[in-house]
């Protein structure tokens, strides 16, 4: 009788280092950051395409920088995501400064961040590839 209950044991115990070493993993988890975080409520509803080397950059594009995380332009419906190399010196309160030749943005220019309010460059970004993102259609 002494076997199955060492046996029982033994699982009960498998058991509770399995949930042990769960519970470790979740917390040793990242949390998505700040920035992270908006981006998805921004991508909500959207589904990404091909990444791209260049977008248009003309008639108009809008920009969003996503503190320490991306820069997300906008074109009509479409968001296009860029999250540039040392991207967590991204601060939401930067303007971006691009010299462009051509109308077309691409990941091989330089973009400066420029602070508005004391009226200074304030870092370089390098860009990646451009990734777009689309609202999902829904068959009606």
């Amino acid at each position: 009788m002494a076997r199955p209950i060492r046996t029982l044991a033994a699982f009960v115990l498998a058991g509770l280092m399995t949930a042990a070493a769960g519970t470790a993993a979740q917390a040793d988890a990242p949390q998505p950051t700040r920035g992270e975080e908006r981006l998805a409520r921004m991508l909500e509803g959207r589904v990404p395409g091909a990444p791209e080397s260049c977008i248009r950059s003309f008639p108009t594009m809008q920009s969003t920088v996503i503190d320490g995380t991306a820069i997300v332009f906008r074109q009509g419906n479409t968001l296009w995501v860029n999250v540039p190399r040392d991207a967590r010196f991204l601060d939401d309160s930067d303007a971006l400064l691009t010299r462009t030749f051509g109308n077309r943005l691409c990941n091989t220019d330089i973009v400066h961040t420029y602070d508005t309010m004391i009226g200074m460059q304030t870092g370089t970004v390098f860009l990646t590839d451009f990734v777009p993102y689309r609202r999902v259609r829904t068959a009606s």
